[in-house]
Order: structure tokens, then sequence, then C-alpha cells
């Protein structure tokens, strides 16, 4: 019995968030261990699907970086790394497709319909939702900047009751292009403040933003994160990660999360409890 009453305080403390994110988009950029981790991959579809049923509009953008790696192995082409992004000549670019549109893309969908919710994959180049122009041609190669934006295609999809599933791939602004290889945190940001978005959240290998002392932050707003960026604090991969995150809140968005998606249902935990589990970026 005590057992049962515990579950029922659960619901219960969820309530409120339940009210008030009914028929909010939330854009869900998945990556790191929640995404290759068969055991976490079905809690993150078990949570989405919870999510979607009880109201909120989940938009998932998605990266894939090890798989790509893993592929061009495999093809034995050659790739390198120039400040952390992956040099993308035209055999990688082309790899890079195949891979987060077509492999990746279709196994989160179909991972998500498996589990009654209903997903439907599109990448950044469908209708030119994604446009972009090259960071740095003579550098990295076909490695995208986005400059636009269209998020008629989802919205239309979320009209439709479907939860659109986003490889982040950008297309050129001339016939026969190949098409940009964009930063899945980036893709999400920019993602998130076209569709004006109550919320992003980063599932990431980390617990959120840390301290010189290795403790997370619970709350980060502008001017904190450029001192922690000063001082060598935010460093590496998280540099990405807090700048979608300002991007998409200078876009509109009400509040970003950063958290770790190596916890079980660390959506849930997220969005219906109070204490939450990650950084949370605001203005």
């Amino acid at each position: 019995m005590k057992k049962n009453i515990d579950q029922v305080k659960v619901l219960l403390d969820a309530l409120p968030y339940i009210k008030r994110y009914s028929d909010e988009i939330f854009v869900i950029k998945y990556g790191g261990s929640a995404q290759i981790t068969p055991e976490l991959k079905e809690k993150f579809a078990r949570d989405i699907v919870l999510m979607y049923l009880v109201g909120i509009k989940p938009v998932i953008v998605h990266g894939g970086g090890r798989a790509i790696g893993n592929m061009l192995e495999r093809l034995e082409i050659g790739s390198h790394f120039i400040d952390g992004l992956r040099v993308t000549d035209d055999k990688v670019m082309e790899v890079v497709e195949m891979v987060l549109s077509g492999s990746i893309n279709k196994e989160i969908t179909a991972l998500l319909n498996e589990h009654g919710a209903p997903a439907l994959g599109v990448s950044g180049k469908d209708a030119s939702m994604l446009k972009a122009k090259p960071v740095n041609m003579d550098k990295y190669g076909y490695v995208g900047d986005i400059t636009e934006v269209d998020p008629k295609v989802i919205n239309n999809l979320i009209a439709e009751k479907f939860i659109p599933v986003i490889a982040p791939i950008a297309t050129g602004q001339m016939s026969g292009h190949p098409g940009f290889n964009v930063n899945a945190d980036i893709a999400a940001g920019h993602i998130a403040a076209s569709l004006k978005a109550r919320k992003i959240i980063f599932m990431t290998d980390t617990p959120g933003v840390m301290d010189n002392e290795k403790k997370i932050i619970h709350t980060l707003n502008e001017d904190q994160i450029d001192t922690l960026k000063t001082k060598g604090i935010i460093a590496g991969g998280m540099i990405p990660k807090v700048d979608a995150c300002l991007n998409a809140v200078k876009g509109g968005v009400m509040k970003a999360h950063i958290i770790d998606g190596r916890i079980e249902h660390a959506l849930l935990l997220e969005v219906f409890t109070s204490a939450g589990i990650g950084t949370v970026i605001k203005l």
C-alpha cells in the first residue's frame, strides 16, 4: 500500500508541471550515451511518449559524430578535426549525410514509433528548413554556420500530431551543392528559437555545467557564462552547448537546460520535478 501511495504522490507532484507545459513546444537535443546505450534508448523513448501524451510537443534534434567516425573508418575514408570540428570534404559530407539523415534518423524515428509516439524523420535540407554558409571553407570544408531556419515544415508536422526528428544537415545556396555538416547543438538552438519553444534541453554525458570544484552550477546567465569562459571553466565541447543555449534564450526560448542523459528518465526528472537535475540557462 505504501508503494502505491508513493506512486500517487509522485504523480501529484508532477501535476502542476503537466498543466503548465501542456501544448508547449520542447526542443530536445538527443546525443551522448542516451543515443547509443540500448537501455538508455528505451528510457528516452518512454520519456518522450509520456511527454507527448500529457500534451507537450517534443521536437528532437540529434547528433551522431561517433557513428560518422565509425562509418568513415569502415569505408577507409580519412578524417580529421581542427578546433573540434570535423573537416568535411565531398567524400566525408556524403558519409555525414548518409549516417545522420539515413541510419541514425530512421533508427530514432522507428524507436519512437515502436513505443507509441508518432515520429517522422526529416533532414534540415527538406524544404530548405536549414540554410547555412561555410564557417571557413578553406579550413573546415563543408562545415556550416546556420543563416536561416524556416520552421514551416516543423510546425506542419506538429500540427498533424507528429514528433519531428531532425538531422542537422543544412542546404547550400546553389543547385547541386552537397549541403553542410552543422553542429547539432547549434542547430538545435537555432531551431528552438525559430519555433519560440518553451524549453530546449540538451542531453549530454555530463551532469551539467560544472564549477572549478566539479560541482554542478544549477542556474546561469550570459554574464556568468562569459566569466566562466574567460576563466577556462567552460571549455571544449561545453562551449557550443552553452552558446546554443544563449542563442535559444535570446531568440525567445524561455529556458535552456543541460542535463545528464546517462541518468535513467533524465528528461522526466528535469521537466516534472521542482529540483531538476541539470543546469538551467536563462536571461
